[in-house]
């Protein structure tokens, strides 16, 4: 067995995921190595599960997450020059970009957005001087599945480059990151290209989204789900998973991308729960930060707001229909206020039926409430139950992209074989897989 493999079998990832993760480093360090540059550094950024709280997070909602076992495996070396430079193994393709307009950069590929919003971020909040490096990495997680891949993608950048300028050690980061749900949210303003604290704004990737995604990577806990509260980042405790269930990923196939055909279609949900608040903030006079804030002044809240947006509907002041911003309220009331706390509470005594029943309602209350799910999606997560899963949903951004099912360890193979094959029966989508993961571990340095 590897150091690494050790290391990471001691972190909660379970043997066989700990196994390939070390092959993967292996590779990574090679490409490295065969460019004459010696591994200082080598971080595991997981991909993440969204078991509840769809599209929460941005509206200062709740969430239920948990990390994967997949993920990015990363080693890079610190440079003397101003360069970064990424060498993406898997697709055997490479960027380069730059902390200084004078050095040399190069024709930058797709996927390269998320670290360049790094690299711009970087120079406005800690630099110069900044130092580049080399960063070698390669994922299993599928491209556009909801997983999160760009989000960790991000983060290896970012980490890379934190460890290679030592920023903790600087005035502004001590100042304005104390700690890793810190770290999360300015992970997710540097994403969203939000200012964060004494941090000012940047362009982002064109996604206005939350911090739910960088939160789950960074702060996850093997075995256990996870409750945070957002805008800012909160923690509301964490619950264990019956040590015999495990969950089963199927990736529909159909691409979401944040930053390609989707963004559109997810940025109107954010768009959506903003509008919303605007009405309370017009009807109360009031100043609540977050739709969340405003939901939950006082018990009769949603029933006030609800009676705004008609009123501003009446007026012609509003730019969505009354009826997309009541179902929208509705989706976000429900979920981050009855569902995630009734899930949460079911699982924390192991009753599995009750938090199955919660996770049902959310599926449904996306399907009628954000409109973001697609005909694969549904599937997907009424062929889990169908087939006995405990509990399923869909996750993520949406239009698109995976469903969740915790199943009994001692049937997930079964169970992963059946879901795949009647799914395939309907849907032929070359980038359908499935594949098994326990609740994993954050984000490690190795």
């Amino acid at each position: 067995m590897s150091a690494i493999e050790a290391r990471l079998l001691a972190a909660g990832m379970g043997a066989a995921a700990a196994e390939s993760r070390a092959l993967l480093f292996a590779r990574v360090e090679t490409a490295l190595r065969d460019r004459g540059k010696e591994v200082v550094h080598r971080i595991h950024v997981p991909g993440r599960v969204e078991v509840l709280g769809k599209h929460t997070d941005y509206a200062g909602g709740r969430s239920l997450l948990t990390a994967v076992e997949r993920g990015f495996c990363v080693a890079s070396a610190p440079r003397k020059d101003a360069i970064v430079r990424l060498i993406d193994v898997g697709r055997a393709d490479e960027a380069t970009l730059a902390f200084e307009e004078s050095a040399e950069a190069g024709a930058t590929p797709h996927w390269a957005i998320y670290p360049a919003a790094v690299v711009r971020r970087l120079v406005r909040d800690f630099g110069p001087p900044l130092v580049g490096a080399d960063i070698a990495f390669i994922s299993d997680l599928p491209p556009a599945s909801g997983l999160s891949s760009s989000s960790s993608l991000l983060i290896a950048a970012f980490e890379a480059l934190r460890r290679a300028n030592d920023l903790d050690a600087r005035e502004a980061f001590k100042r304005s990151l104390h700690g890793v749900l810190d770290v999360a949210a300015y992970a997710g303003s540097v994403e969203t290209g939000r200012p964060f604290r004494g941090f000012s704004s940047e362009a982002g990737v064109g996604v206005a989204g939350g911090s739910q995604d960088h939160t789950a990577i960074l702060a996850s806990q093997p075995g256990r789900l996870c409750r945070f509260g957002f805008a800012p980042v909160r923690e509301e405790g964490s619950v264990a998973l019956p040590a015999d269930v495990t969950f089963v990923i199927g990736v529909s196939g159909v691409v979401a991308q944040k930053s390609g055909g989707a963004r559109e279609a997810y940025n109107r949900a954010a768009a959506l729960s903003a509008a919303i608040l605007e009405a309370w903030h017009a009807e109360t006079g009031r100043s609540d930060a977050t739709l969340f804030d405003a939901v939950s002044s006082n018990d009769d809240a949603p029933a006030r707001i609800r009676a705004a947006i008609r009123s501003r509907a009446a007026a012609g002041i509003s730019l969505f229909a009354p009826g997309a911003l009541e179902s929208r309220l509705d989706q976000f009331v429900e979920e981050s206020l009855v569902l995630i706390p009734r899930a949460f509470d079911a699982m924390a005594v192991g009753d599995l039926a009750t938090f199955g029943a919660a996770v049902d309602a959310s599926q449904r209350a996306a399907e009628r409430g954000l409109s973001n799910q697609v005909p694969e999606t549904i599937e997907l997560a009424r062929l889990a139950r169908s087939l006995g899963a405990h509990a399923a949903s869909a996750f993520g951004a949406g239009f698109g992209g995976s469903v969740w099912a915790l199943v009994s360890c001692d049937h997930a193979k079964q169970f992963q074989e059946g879901w795949s094959r009647e799914y395939r029966k309907q849907f032929d989508h070359p980038a359908t897989t499935f594949f098994p993961t326990n609740a994993g571990p954050p984000l490690l340095r190795l």
